[in-house]
């Protein structure tokens, strides 16, 4: 038997394993007419074959796009915030290097940790982190997606963790984790509440989050920015939580949270009568529209995973990615 064969034949017996889980589902009437209620089963939400599998597509197509500086070679991947980013980045990679990326180097993920949350209904989601060889030492934290069984997983959310601050889920019996419904009161902030808290955090401070590099660090490098002589720097921080940016959280074993949330952030930077604003690089420059004379707006977003803890407490940051989406000169 080849490998591939065997691989295809592991894939139908994880398939079938699900719809023989759906089946216990099955409930009849009085009149003996059989009624499914595929929403209220809860399973996990894909076998570790399965979500495997899901992280070597990625991976392959992720590497594909970046060599090629071609976002439609990963796009059927990814999905929400990471999209958006990858998609603006290969955008802008392709304007400066229509031939190819010459510094491509084959992203590759070892050490796989897969953290799969029995649940019910849709969105299924499941968490795959591991020792990337790009970007340091840090981990790589994947959230894959996917709204019906028959759709292929997307990549919606990925960040990256310094060692040792990936937290332990609780699990059962079996090694499955729990997901945590994004309106819980049981925590600090309610998972659904994290991205318009987070953004209001950011024009205005205070206690919802730990002090860090993307909290208070990030309010400090604002306020330096604003300081340069002869430019005004705005900045304006929107919560996005529907359809694929909608928050993801799983339960830790100490009883808080693990969350993922997107955020949309504008910056706008405007020069003195007589002065001239100057754009950062030629990578944002080949997202920019019009022409950067007086002003430059940047619009870009994030996703951030956040350690949420249980009754009360600061927030505390694990990851952030933020990514250049789009720019507008006049």
């Amino acid at each position: 038997m080849t490998r591939e064969r065997s691989r295809q034949r592991r894939r139908r017996r994880d398939r079938n394993a699900l719809i023989a889980a759906s089946l216990t589902a099955l409930s009849l009437t009085a009149s003996g007419c059989v009624v499914v209620h595929g929403e209220r089963v809860v399973l996990p939400a894909s076998t570790r074959a399965e979500a495997a599998e899901a992280l070597t597509a990625f991976t392959t197509a992720y590497n594909k796009a970046d060599k090629a500086f071609d976002s439609s070679l990963d796009a059927p991947y990814v999905t929400g915030a990471v999209a958006d980013i990858d998609s603006a980045r290969l955008r802008a990679g392709h304007v400066n290097s229509p031939s190819g990326n010459r510094a491509h180097a084959p992203l590759k993920l070892t050490d796989v940790k897969y953290t799969i949350p029995k649940k019910a209904g849709w969105p299924r989601w499941f968490v795959a982190d591991g020792l990337g060889n790009k970007g340091g030492n840090f981990r790589w934290v994947l959230v894959f997606t996917r709204n019906d069984l028959g759709e292929r997983w997307q990549v919606s959310y990925l960040t990256l963790m310094a060692p040792g601050t990936v937290p332990e889920f609780r699990k059962d019996a079996d090694g499955w984790a729990e997901a945590v419904p994004a309106d819980t009161t049981q925590l600090a902030v309610r998972p659904d509440e994290l991205s318009r808290t987070y953004a209001a955090y950011l024009k205005s401070g205070g206690r919802a989050f730990a002090d860090g590099r993307d909290t208070s660090g990030l309010r400090a490098d604002r306020r330096k920015a604003a300081e340069k002589p002869g430019l005004v720097r705005q900045f304006i921080d929107e919560p996005l939580t529907h359809r694929d940016y909608a928050p993801l959280a799983l339960r830790t074993a100490d009883g808080g949270a693990l969350v993922f949330f997107t955020t949309h952030h504008y910056e706008k930077q405007t020069a003195y009568t007589g002065g001239s604003v100057s754009v950062p690089n030629k990578d944002v420059q080949a997202l920019v529209k019009g022409e950067a004379k007086q002003s430059l707006t940047l619009e870009s977003i994030a996703n951030e995973a956040v350690l949420d803890p249980a009754g009360s407490g600061p927030v505390r940051m694990l990851g952030r990615v933020q990514g250049l989406t789009a720019a507008q000169g006049e």
